[in-house]
């Protein structure tokens, strides 16, 4: 496995981060559309916790990247990135969080309502029937299962889609298992925002009014928070703001103004 991807040409000074925890490859199609006019990295987290993965992403950060570099947290990378700013602020001149989850634990407690009450009657009772394999410590294929359930929630939390079955990412159950875990505990006893008590860098939120993790979550805590903060709702927008017809043009201008 190449560790990280390299897109367009030297010095490599935007970084994308995918979501999951585990998601490799998520980040692939938006590299190559900001590749034409920046050197970008796609750096694949593969440690199976928190720590872990901050700490492999600054060894490939290091070893790659021309800092201070602009990062691109999408979802669950987007926490990474948050993270990795407050505790590496040298490595980060912007900090760009893209479709990512609340910062706080009452805002998330209807994600998952959303997304069921979105599906087919027929698609509520194959995802019901996923959850309770996944949730069986005998099931047997378990990241078929998972590649599966994601299908699923991506139909709910996309507007208007544009099909990407060629673009899967190579989902790692373990590790979606153990840093979610981990991720989610450090949301619920606040630690995660503090986190943003030690970004000094301008931070801007991008964020779909279709996704289901609500932007309240992100806008709110950050905008109380982050020193320099800027946010950006996109209209028609899921979670997957490069895969969404309505949004995919706007979204990019949006990344490259805020590049520039």
């Amino acid at each position: 496995m190449i560790n990280p991807r390299k897109y367009g040409d030297a010095p490599y000074t935007v970084v994308v981060i995918h979501g999951g925890p585990g998601a490799q490859g998520e980040m692939l199609p938006v590299a190559e559309e900001l590749s034409s006019n920046y050197g970008i990295l796609e750096p694949l987290q593969t440690k199976n916790s928190v720590n872990g993965q901050i700490e492999e992403l600054k060894t490939i950060l290091g070893d790659n990247s021309t800092k201070p570099i602009s990062l691109i947290g999408w979802s669950w990378g987007a926490w990474l990135a948050f993270i990795f700013t407050a505790k590496y602020p040298e490595y980060v001149k912007k900090l760009i969080l893209v479709g990512s989850g609340p910062f706080e634990e009452k805002y998330s407690t209807n994600i998952m309502k959303t997304r069921i009450n979105r599906l087919s009657e027929d698609d509520k009772e194959k995802l019901n029937s996923l959850m309770e394999s996944l949730n069986d410590l005998n099931s047997k294929n378990k990241e078929i299962l998972m590649k599966d359930f994601g299908k699923l929630i991506s139909k709910a939390d996309s507007y208007q889609p544009i099909s990407h079955e060629d673009n899967a990412p190579e989902f790692q159950l373990n590790i979606y298992q153990k840093v979610w875990k981990e991720a989610s505990k450090l949301r619920s006893n606040k630690k995660l925002l503090d986190y943003g008590k030690k970004i000094q860098c301008p931070v801007i939120a991008i964020h779909g009014d279709y996704d289901p993790h609500s932007f309240e979550g992100v806008k709110i805590p950050l905008s109380k928070t982050i020193k320099d903060f800027k946010f950006i709702l996109l209209k028609n927008c899921g979670h997957h703001p490069w895969y969404e017809k309505l949004a995919k043009d706007e979204f990019y201008e949006i990344l490259k103004n805020e590049l520039d």
